[in-house]
């Protein structure tokens, strides 16, 4: 049984155990030997990191042919239009390939969302509002870029769940270690 370990990333932290430059690492918060990332986030990105000692799992849970959805809560520039998340729900193409079609509706500001620390810009006369949208895909930047070509750029990205595994109860910073396989990131993990 894999050892699976979900995390809380901040905002300005690498995906990786050494910082550079400005960027903070993970060795600030997770003291677990021989665990490595399966699938990327960005610093500029929070949310659902989850690592793995298991070399298969964590190639299957980052290989988009495994079909392993990604949730994600979008903080965007103004409010899109039905017929602007369309575009988004059916695949949108960008400067090197074209998404695959995405499960993307408007919600509320996500309950028991932590502050961004710093947090983002703020302009009084241009609204903001979020977006929850669902891809099986994850190449570089991909959902900051779908909405900035549907012209709403994202001001903040929070990844909420990668397959059955979700933020659920993990707070800011920290992490949480489980036992499991794909499968369990496929249907229901048991803590």
């Amino acid at each position: 049984m894999a050892r699976i370990l979900l995390f809380n990333k901040p905002y300005g932290v690498l995906s990786q155990f050494t910082p550079e430059g400005k960027w903070r690492a993970l060795d600030e918060f997770i003291n677990v030997k021989d665990v490595y990332v399966a699938g990327r986030l960005d610093a500029d990105s929070e949310g659902l990191l989850i690592l793995t000692d298991d070399g298969k799992l964590q190639a299957r849970i980052a290989d988009p042919k495994h079909k392993l959805e990604k949730t994600y809560w979008a903080q965007v520039e103004g409010v899109p239009a039905e017929n602007e998340l369309e575009r988004l729900r059916a695949g949108i193409k960008l400067a090197d390939f074209t998404t695959q079609p995405a499960t993307v509706r408007l919600i509320a500001e996500p309950a028991g969302l932590w502050p961004r620390q710093p947090p983002i810009r703020f302009r009084q006369a241009i609204p903001t509002s979020w977006l929850e949208i669902r891809i099986s895909e994850g190449k570089n930047r991909q959902v900051r870029r779908m909405t900035a070509a549907i012209g709403y750029p994202t001001l903040r990205l929070v990844r909420a769940a990668i397959g059955a595994a979700a933020l659920d109860g993990l707070e800011l910073g920290q992490w949480r270690l489980i036992e499991g396989s794909i499968k369990d990131l496929q249907g229901k993990f048991n803590d």
